[in-house]
């Protein structure tokens, strides 16, 4: 199952995209209803950022900003990593794991086509992940 593509995992998803100039509070209604921890940013039809609940907690509200006048552009993580639609899940897992976020923009010829969450693993795949992230980390201690 972690062997399959990530494409299968966003098929049924239609992207939740946002534009750069949204607002941080319309972007948190649109989250809520979508149910989303996460949007994709976007300038025309290219991805330039990604906006998390995180990003909202540290980026808006512990810093005093106005969620009403501060936009996706000035608060959102810039140029996020990306994986291609025929990786892994196992892949996009490690990635996650190793560069430490949640969300992972899944893209096919450079178009974003939905997002994978470190919530979209099911409990055995994470724990085989974590398995082989041990071997891993094993084998870096023995070189």
């Amino acid at each position: 199952m972690p062997e399959r593509p990530v494409k299968t995992i966003v098929a049924s998803q239609k992207p939740f995209t946002l534009p750069a100039q949204t607002t941080v509070s319309e972007a948190a209604r649109l989250m809520t209803q979508r149910n989303a921890s996460a949007a994709m940013v976007l300038e025309g039809a290219g991805l330039v950022g990604i906006f998390t609940e995180r990003d909202a907690l540290f980026r808006v509200l512990a810093q005093g900003r106005d969620p009403q006048t501060t936009h996706l552009a000035d608060v959102m993580t810039p140029n996020p990593q990306t994986i291609d639609s025929d990786k892994s899940f196992r892949y996009a897992l490690i990635l996650m794991y190793e560069r430490g976020f949640r969300h992972l923009p899944v893209v096919e010829n450079g178009k974003p086509i939905g997002m994978v969450c470190a919530t979209d693993a099911l409990n055995p795949e994470l724990q085989e992940v974590a398995s082989d992230l041990d071997v891993r980390e094993h084998i870096r201690e023995i070189i």
